[in-house]
């Protein structure tokens, strides 16, 4: 079973993401597994106490089913119309199968979001301490999805994957389970080649795993094998056990939790990052992208530096002063998120001068850092 990694809970907490392909069968829903998910987790909430949450896809597949329709809906305003349908009719399905295998003794509660619930710092508190107050309640299993029928591209997570991981770092889980149509992360793609291995346990996730990732398991799902290695990157920098396992086997949940199973574990950064930082890397949208030099890459992710203009090289995207904003290295690669203290025109104008220059240009009350190391959170070793 997961190691308890806080004190602020007495119960071990599971975060259980049942993707698009164990819900989705040859029509456009299919509960064969949901069924079999859910037993599993009521008897696990009995027999050994945990706290549990669900994040779950489906809301289009059972509104597709509702409406008689054999295509996915491609306009924004049909789809959204299409899970508003369907959201109704998987919730149904989780509530009564709840009933059934809790035997009377459980309930779930639904919760819909969006990126801009986690954009405003107290929008996201007040999200943390709902779902802690359901979890609480000790009966309840929440049961959370993307709000497919009010959600824009720009507000949206993108994918169930990051939505459960950034849930699972802001209520302190011991553990991420996302369970998807395939074993686990392999060095190919299994679909093509039968030699491909699994990788059981991953230490850190690197570039090279990546691109692994990028060409590996189903491709059916919105998320794919990719999204998936990001949320685990989320889930272990706020110190949490990832594990991506496959739902379609029977009695997969208590086999992860038994280590009986096969499945990838990523293993949760030492260092867990505060609650304030969580939301800064993960809870707000970047706005834009900082390049810097390798100097100031090193001194950010080795002597944990504040972001000054002598090391930026490049500013993508527009933004205004207070935005949140990724910060890459030379190759590209985003090696953290903070926010900045100018605007993206300001950093324009100030890259690459060192203070007396910047205060020059914009004054003795000019700030020294473009990002200060307090709201800056490195997010690559």
């Amino acid at each position: 079973q997961p190691a308890m990694n806080r004190a602020e809970h007495s119960a071990p907490r599971l975060v259980v993401k049942i993707g698009t392909n164990l819900l989705a069968g040859k029509q456009a829903f299919d509960g064969h597994y949901m069924e079999q998910l859910v037993r599993e987790l009521c008897a696990l909430k009995r027999e050994r106490g945990y706290e549990i949450l669900v994040v779950s896809s489906g809301a289009v597949g059972c509104g597709m089913e509702a409406l008689g329709l054999t295509e996915r809906p491609k306009a924004l305003a049909e789809k959204q119309a299409v899970a508003a349908v369907g959201q109704a009719r998987l919730m149904h399905y989780y509530e009564t199968l709840v009933r059934v295998f809790g035997k009377g003794e459980f309930a779930t509660a639904q919760v819909l979001l969006t990126q801009y619930d986690l954009e405003n710092r107290t929008n996201y508190l007040h999200v943390r301490n709902t779902l802690l107050t359901l979890l609480k309640m000790g009966r309840i299993i929440p049961i959370l999805n993307e709000n497919d029928s009010t959600a824009i591209d720009e507000l949206r997570f993108g994918d169930n994957d990051t939505l459960a991981a950034k849930i699972a770092a802001k209520i302190n889980a011991d553990l991420l389970l996302i369970l998807t149509d395939v074993d686990g992360l392999f060095d190919r793609n299994p679909a093509k080649d039968p030699d491909a291995r699994l990788i059981h346990e991953v230490e850190q996730i690197t570039d090279t795993l990546a691109a692994v990732a990028g060409d590996a398991g189903s491709i059916a799902s919105t998320g794919g094998m990719r999204t998936k290695l990001e949320a685990a990157r989320i889930a272990c920098a706020a110190g949490v056990v990832c594990v991506i396992a496959n739902g379609t086997r029977n009695g997969i949940v208590s086999g992860v939790l038994d280590q009986t199973m096969p499945c990838t574990r990523f293993k949760p950064s030492g260092d867990a990052i505060s609650h304030r930082k969580r939301w800064i890397a993960f809870g707000r949208l970047s706005r834009g992208v900082i390049q810097v030099d390798d100097g100031a890459a090193h001194a950010l992710r080795e002597k944990g530096s504040s972001l000054l203009p002598a090391g930026i090289t490049g500013v993508d995207g527009e933004f205004p002063a207070g935005a949140t904003v990724s910060v890459a290295d030379e190759s590209g690669r985003v090696l953290a998120r903070g926010i900045t203290n100018y605007d993206a025109a300001t950093v324009r104008r100030i890259m690459r001068l060192h203070t007396p220059e910047v205060r020059q240009k914009l004054g003795a009350r000019c700030r020294e850092e473009v990002i200060h190391r307090d709201n800056l959170v490195v997010l690559t070793a």
